[in-house]
């Protein structure tokens, strides 16, 4: 995949804030500290269009980030950082809610997992709340780098069983080294270029 431009739409908390819905968008999902901002910078190959905090839980609004002028990239707020205040958790859930339910051009949600961390109930929430909308999830399991090959595997699979999930469905990537970058790119491409449901016969 070729990188042209990429350029930062806006911040959002409200359907009334989102651009118009005239490009095929993917979501990105994870845990907070999961890789989340390394890997979208990574795929557009920039190394500050999102900005990385060492403080989990930094990203509190749903970023547009547009990608060639033909797809856009929406990073949403991570999940699971305790040190957010609970009210402003309860917060965030009903608006990316809002914004996974009702966002007609939405082609996908990457979940993002860390290849270290066996997911947990809010993981496994997630998937099951993404399959009874019927929205695609792409199952990314990052910092791939932090692994032998070996262990990657052993790892990738206790992901898979947590999940009730087939390991060979899960893309393993790592923003370091790139392992991943053409698979991901290739699954992205693939959907942005396929009618949408609601189209197809």
């Amino acid at each position: 995949m070729l990188i042209k431009s990429v350029e930062f739409i806006t911040s959002a908390v409200r359907p009334s804030q989102f651009p118009a819905a005239d490009l095929p968008e993917f979501a990105f999902a994870g845990r907070s500290n999961v890789g989340k901002s390394s890997l979208i910078n990574s795929l557009v190959n920039r190394k500050k269009l999102v900005k990385i905090s060492s403080t989990p839980g930094k990203t509190r609004l749903i970023n547009f980030f547009c990608v060639n002028d033909a797809l856009m990239f929406v990073d949403l707020p991570g999940y699971g950082y305790s040190r957010v205040p609970e009210s402003e958790r309860r917060s965030w859930r009903p608006m990316i809610e809002g914004y996974l339910a009702d966002r007609e051009n939405l082609r996908a949600v990457i979940v993002i997992l860390d290849v270290r961390r066996t997911p947990g109930g809010e993981e496994i929430q997630l998937l099951e709340w993404l399959e009874q909308r019927d929205l695609t999830a792409i199952l990314v399991v990052t910092k791939a780098d932090k692994l032998s090959k070996t262990a990657q595997k052993k790892q990738i699979q206790i992901i898979a069983d947590a999940l009730a999930a087939n390991p060979e469905d899960m893309l393993v990537f790592s923003s370091k080294s790139r392992q991943g970058w053409d698979a991901l790119w290739n699954t992205i491409v693939s959907l942005a270029q396929a009618p949408p449901e609601d189209e197809r016969a």
